[in-house]
């Protein structure tokens, strides 16, 4: 160890600063795949669910799961999950393959029910409580399962469906003692009189690498929810991204992120059982109780997504930010100037930025925490999981193509579509009930004519230090005056206008002008007014005119997906007429030199080109 100490220095002394890391990661990568190819080849299949029940075995007294005051140890979890076995064979009938919904927040039940129903080889769909309605039958139909599993709280989401499911003859349960609508089976009183004896093996004997274990929905920013199969091969390969992040088996992990999407539920909880450790699960995520959390906890892991870190660093200051044990962050979506921030008040995390979407076959880990970057590439990566990106053409949406019909790769530095290249290595399944969509996600003839490749949807760039950014989402992107405008980089410049707390960046047409403007959906900080003048002076300094938002609209709030993504399709269809919206409208006015508010008066000099954009 002395030896190759030297070797370290030596070498990053010599301008190769991020040896170090690069070889610890590319042998942790090896290990991993070697592990993942074994567990290819066992026989009989060897599954995440056969992880825990070997930790069952070996520590069957250690602390699971913490929830509101409550410890639960692996032991009373895997006994809690045969009686949830038990209960739904002899009530549901349920049998290998079947598919069954599970609407619940998180709460330490929806861990064994998901255990119990993989005991007996049913993949879970995994809804997202927040939905409703026509977007709740959808979401419901992608996965063709025959049985929904509800939270008591609700109940009244599933009333306002009901007719439709039995029509479609479903099984509707609900975890209460009792349960008084027509249609609508109490469960929980069927799980506690059940035998907690272990279910054989046998009931799950067809399952293999490629089954479908879950369904995880995809966020549904531009339209309805796709239903993501996941497959046990998938699972394994995230449950391994704990460990590729530098977490023990004596480390004590945060989640307060949903479990019914990918970063809490694949990552946190499946990476969780996969180290044996001690999971500390939050019903929803609270920035005013967090640090708390983690110092009650002695929390030594923390997962973030999108703007939770950002919501951290708004809380007021506290003399004992730093008086914590929390070692590592993995997540992904934070802004540079709020990871930097995020450091200088919390100490010395480890963040371990990620790239990766649900149903995707390329993903990438800043395992050397340099700020901004969500990964880095190294030949060991490149190889087990080959991609590229590819020059892509903002206006028409598709990649810009050759003479001979083939993509064309981007410059080091460049920004392009990410594309990962369909293997049996790295396949990409696609969607539950949706081969449109899933074809769309298929791109063909990329490099060379007959090859497959999947289309990430997604702008990166990577810098001749081999690091990666992320850019934006196709369609988030927009073009104005021919040039490319990033919203991402457009919020985080409105945001540093004093007045503003979060800002939705986004394009909306403009009859007789090509291309798309510049418009934005601010909320206010706390007692504050919209200060034009301020707004006008960001934008004015840090963007070109261009990428300057032309129109600000101010809500109470905006509105997010589950995973804190910004929605911006309605915002985009209703534009920025000030007869049909009733929230205050601004008007960038580059002769006064600020916003303005926006009038019918300055619409109509719009539409009749009055006012030259």
């Amino acid at each position: 160890s002395g030896l190759w100490g030297a070797v370290c220095v030596i070498s990053e002394q010599a301008h190769f600063p991020y040896f170090s890391a690069d070889f610890w990661t590319v042998l942790r990568s090896v290990g991993l795949g070697l592990r993942l190819l074994k567990y290819k080849r066992i026989k009989p299949f060897y599954s995440i669910l056969d992880c825990f029940l070997d930790a069952v075995k070996s520590h069957p007294d250690k602390i699971f799961l913490h929830f509101e005051g409550r410890a639960y140890t692996y032991g009373e979890v895997d006994r809690q999950s045969n009686k949830v076995s038990r209960a739904l064979q002899a009530e549901a009938r349920l049998k290998e393959g079947d598919a069954v919904a599970l609407f619940m927040a998180n709460e330490p039940s929806f861990v064994w029910i998901w255990l119990g129903l993989a005991k007996l080889g049913c993949p879970a769909a995994l809804l997202n409580f927040n939905i409703r309605s026509k977007s709740l039958l959808h979401c419901f139909s992608c996965c063709g399962a025959k049985v929904i599993i509800a939270s008591p709280e609700l109940q009244g989401a599933v009333e306002e469906v009901l007719p439709t499911l039995r029509e479609q003859g479903i099984s509707v349960y609900l975890l209460s003692e009792s349960c008084s609508v027509p249609g609508i089976n109490a469960l929980l009183d069927k799980i506690s009189q059940a035998s907690d004896q272990p279910m054989s093996r046998d009931l799950r004997a067809n399952v293999h690498i490629r089954s479908t274990a879950i369904y995880i929905y995809t966020s549904g920013t531009t339209g309805l929810p796709k239903a993501a199969v996941v497959t046990h091969e998938r699972v394994w390969a995230s449950s391994f991204l704990q460990a590729a992040c530098g977490v023990t088996t004596e480390d004590i992990f945060y989640i307060n992120l949903p479990l019914y999407h990918s970063a809490g539920f694949l990552i946190g909880l499946v990476g969780g059982i996969e180290r044996g450790i001690t999971i500390i699960l939050r019903r929803k995520f609270s920035a005013s109780q967090f640090w708390d959390d983690c110092r009650k906890h002695d929390v030594t892991v923390m997962q973030y997504i999108g703007e939770t870190m950002r919501y951290l660093c708004n809380m007021p200051k506290k003399e004992n930010e730093k008086n914590h044990k929390v070692r590592i962050a993995i997540g992904n979506g934070v802004r540079p100037d709020v990871w930097a921030e995020f450091l200088h008040r919390f100490g010395d995390i480890k963040v371990k930025e990620l790239y990766a979407a649900t149903e995707g076959n390329i993903g990438f880990i800043n395992y050397t925490s340099k700020i901004g970057a969500v990964g880095r590439v190294n030949f060991v990566h490149k190889f087990f999981f080959p991609f590229t990106v590819i020059k892509f053409d903002i206006e028409k949406e598709e990649p810009v193509r050759n003479s001979a019909g083939l993509c064309i790769k981007a410059a080091v530095g460049e920004t392009g579509l990410l594309v990962g290249k369909v293997t049996q290595r790295s396949p990409f399944v696609g969607y539950a009930g949706n081969q449109q969509q899933t074809e769309k996600k298929r791109l063909r003839d990329v490099l060379k004519k007959g090859d497959l490749y999947f289309n990430s949807g997604d702008l990166l760039r990577i810098d001749s230090d081999n690091f990666v950014y992320f850019q934006d989402r196709v369609g988030d992107t927009f073009r104005w005056k021919g040039e490319n405008v990033a919203t991402s980089e457009v919020a985080d410049i409105l945001t540093m206008a004093y007045c503003v707390l979060e800002a939705n960046v986004y394009g909306v047409k403009v009859e007789g002008h090509e291309g798309r403007i510049g418009m934005a959906a601010v909320t206010l900080k706390e007692g504050q007014d919209f200060d034009c003048a301020d707004a006008y002076k960001q934008v004015a300094t840090y963007l070109p005119t261009y990428a300057r938002p032309r129109f600000i609209r101010i809500q109470p709030s905006l509105e997010m997906t589950g995973t804190f993504k910004m929605k911006k399709v309605k915002l985009v269809e209703e534009g920025f007429n000030p007869a049909q919206i009733k929230d205050p409208l601004y008007f960038l006015d580059p002769e006064k030199k600020t916003y303005v508010p926006m009038t019918e008066e300055i619409y109509r000099a719009i539409a009749s080109m009055e006012i030259k954009l």
